[in-house]
């Protein structure tokens, strides 16, 4: 087998593979031999089906699957031969004007260097889960379940109020005709600041007129970035009534003894487990910008950096499909998204080359740690563990983010770090 390869640019990579026509032919002919011997085919006893059917029938299946296999080997010995390490997934097509030629052209990773990290300066954020987190995720679990009382009082802070709106802006009625009826829990957010804030002292059956400030993204056009008088009926006022947190609370979140001890305990297994998984995003983050801010300066593949671009606004616009927001992004979206990209291909590629200079290897513990706890969250956690290890894909994107976190640690570890304490709340916070 015949495999040159090229240099394009500083880089791309360009590798020629030419098939031996007798070797292919071999291996064709091997395997429809072995077909033949087990074929089934209606109209002819096993092992005697004609070599002539055989062809016709698994041909052009047997030819492609044996091309496969040596355009992989071809491929896979010409990367080894050359010390190349590779950026992305190659593309491999055929060669112009040979049928058994084919070309690859792919990119590698750049050249980092010593890649010491021992100058960077990375802040860890420590927290524990304590008592008072498990008695705030208590009273939200009762917030959940609470259910609503009507009062004859005026509405205050946590109250559900019914109300019946309608607008008036620049002299149109909004609706044309009747009114807007919904629901409003004060001091949830639900509803615009001014209308929430409104609410608070009125009774049932109280009516107002007020001055309300439409954002420019509002749902409704006419009241977009416009100012509008909006009329006020509170329906109903009703307080808040929420469960105790007795044995048959506890029974109702799958903790069958019903004794609170248990259920506190389940309780920390959870925001210890999510307390460990936004630590981790924190400590990937830091160490991310002192890699990025390290190694500015190095040429990154431009192929695999306009890929991860296009891959971060497929992912935009899946979140606002699943938002109920559909929208077909332009053809030139992911120019707007090269920077960030940029920054992601950077680390990926550090962090793989750290992992490979310093041979260092998936930590099999871990790996079944993340697994159980990741299985922990479901009602049939072993059905979980079984799918992963029955799933080659599912199993090779955990041993890669196990793998990832091993290397942000051990950066972080030699890296000039110092721990920030912070709360359950703050650590758990969505960061800017």
């Amino acid at each position: 087998m015949q495999v040159s390869v090229e240099t394009v640019g500083n880089l791309g990579r360009r590798m020629t593979i030419n098939l031996p026509a007798d070797r292919l032919q071999e291996q064709v002919g091997g395997r429809l031999r072995e077909i033949a011997r087990t074929a089934r085919i209606k109209g002819f006893r096993p092992g005697k089906v004609p070599a002539k059917v055989i062809e016709q029938r698994f041909g052009q299946q047997v030819r492609g699957e044996v091309l496969d296999g040596l355009l992989r080997e071809g491929f896979d010995g010409a990367v080894r031969d050359n010390a190349l390490r590779i950026a992305g997934q190659p593309k491999i097509e055929p060669a112009e004007g040979d049928e058994l030629a084919y070309v690859a052209t792919f990119e590698v990773v750049p050249d980092f260097g010593d890649l010491d990290v021992s100058g960077l300066k990375v802040e860890r954020a420590v927290a524990e889960v304590t008592e008072e987190d498990i008695d705030r995720m208590i009273e939200n679990l009762r917030q959940q379940r609470r259910s609503w009382s009507a009062v004859t009082r005026a509405a205050k802070e946590g109250d559900a109020v019914d109300i019946e709106t309608w607008s008036d802006v620049e002299g149109e009625r909004l609706p044309a005709e009747g009114v807007e009826r919904g629901v409003s829990v004060i001091g949830s957010g639900a509803m615009l600041p001014d209308i929430e804030q409104a609410l608070v002292g009125m009774s049932t059956g109280d009516e107002k007129d007020i001055e309300v400030a439409f954002p420019a993204e509002w749902r409704v056009p006419q009241l977009a970035g416009k100012t509008a008088k909006v009329h006020l009926k509170a329906e109903q006022v009703s307080e808040a009534v929420l469960p105790e947190a007795d044995a048959a609370f506890i029974r109702s979140f799958g903790v069958k003894s019903g004794e609170m001890e248990q259920f506190r305990a389940d309780i920390r297994t959870n925001l210890e487990r999510e307390l460990k998984g936004a630590l981790m995003n924190r400590l990937r983050r830091a160490v991310g910008e002192q890699l990025v801010e390290a190694f500015a300066g190095v040429e990154l593949p431009p192929n695999l950096v306009e890929q991860e671009a296009r891959a971060l606004v497929a992912q935009v616009a899946e979140q606002n499909r699943r938002q109920g927001r559909p929208s077909q992004p332009p053809a030139n979206a992911h120019e707007n998204f090269m920077e960030p990209a940029r920054k992601r291909v950077l680390v990926g590629l550090l962090v793989g080359e750290v992992a490979r200079k310093h041979q260092l290897v998936l930590d099999r513990k871990r790996l079944d740690e993340t697994l159980r706890l990741i299985a922990s969250t479901y009602e049939e956690p072993q059905q979980v563990i079984d799918l992963y290890r029955n799933d080659p894909q599912l199993m090779s994107g955990l041993q890669n983010r196990v793998m990832e976190e091993q290397v942000i640690d051990w950066i972080a570890e030699r890296a000039e770090h110092t721990d920030k304490q912070l709360t359950f709340q703050e650590a758990i916070a969505p960061q800017a």
